[in-house]
């Protein structure tokens, strides 16, 4: 809990100087001065609200015990069992199977599922995947992931914002010897503000995923439904391009399985480790401890 506040500080710190970089590149010193002011409110912000604005990023709709009745009994017998007050559900409409969980703290626990992982995943599957997400909020991974959301959303939007005003004729800063600005502060600002979001949100350290899959083995009594689960998004994953869906990049680290990264080089760039490893260590976690009588009935 404690690395994760220092996380989290860090992040803020990091947005700060970037904003204010990016806003002296594209403005001067008048630039940086707002940017700077952003930042404040864009911290203030990511602080308070970063689990509604990734939930909306992510296009979650919460629903309520009678939409929803078994996801809901799902949710409150495994978070009982975690000792945690029961989290709000949240669905997305999409056919990526996938879930993740928000909130700053445990009080404000959020777990959203996708309904296409409702559709693939059997029952026991399922509780393996909420298990795994109610793990994150109980070690308190969630604010951080949220805040890595917001900070991506606004780099992506900073980038937008440079690429238009490249179209229609510079930033203001003119031929000012106080403003570098031009084409130059947005191509630079083109080309790092990604980069920075890619980096940004490999800060979360991929070993909570690790963490998580052996917290929701023992919230739920059984690594395997989650190992199977695990194995089930992935294949899904490597055929998704006969069946292309739309995910904001500002929340792709923290759905279960990134719908972002695939293998080969761009693998080094993951924000989780390799699903084939989790599924690994679940599976030597399923073999080294009796978990007869451990397991949840739901």
């Amino acid at each position: 809990m404690q690395a994760n506040s220092v996380k989290t500080v860090l992040l803020l710190g990091l947005l700060t100087g970037l904003l204010v970089m990016i806003g002296s590149a594209l403005g001067g010193t008048g630039g940086m001065i707002i940017a700077f002011i952003f930042a404040i409110a864009l911290n203030m912000g990511a602080w308070w609200f970063s689990d509604s604005i990734a939930l909306k990023f992510s296009g979650a709709k919460e629903v309520s015990e009678t939409e929803a009745p078994e996801l809901h009994r799902m949710v409150a017998v495994l978070a009982e069992r975690a000792k945690l007050p029961k989290p709000r559900v949240y669905m997305i409409d999409s056919p990526m199977p996938n879930a993740f969980a928000t909130g700053r703290n445990p009080e404000k626990g959020v777990v959203a599922v996708t309904t296409g992982i409702t559709q693939i995943l059997t029952r026991d599957e399922l509780s393996g995947v909420i298990a795994h997400e109610l793990a994150h909020i109980k070690h308190r991974d969630t604010l951080i992931s949220s805040i890595a959301a917001t900070i991506g959303g606004a780099i992506s939007m900073l980038a937008d914002m440079a690429m238009w005003s490249m179209i229609f004729g510079g930033f203001g800063g003119g031929d000012d010897e106080d403003s570098p600005g031009g084409v130059a502060g947005g191509l630079l600002t083109l080309i790092l503000a990604p980069i920075a979001a890619l980096l940004i949100q490999m800060a979360i350290s991929r070993s909570r995923e690790f963490v998580a899959d052996e917290g929701g083995a023992r919230i739920l009594g059984d690594p395997m439904p989650l190992a199977n689960a695990l194995e089930k998004l992935e294949n899904w994953q490597h055929s998704r391009l006969a069946q292309p869906v739309h995910v904001n990049p500002a929340t792709s680290h923290m759905y279960i399985v990134n719908p972002m990264m695939g293998g080969g080089l761009i693998g080094l760039f993951r924000t989780h480790p390799p699903t084939a490893d989790r599924i690994a260590r679940l599976r030597a976690m399923s073999e080294a401890v009796s978990w007869r009588g451990s397991r949840a009935e739901i």
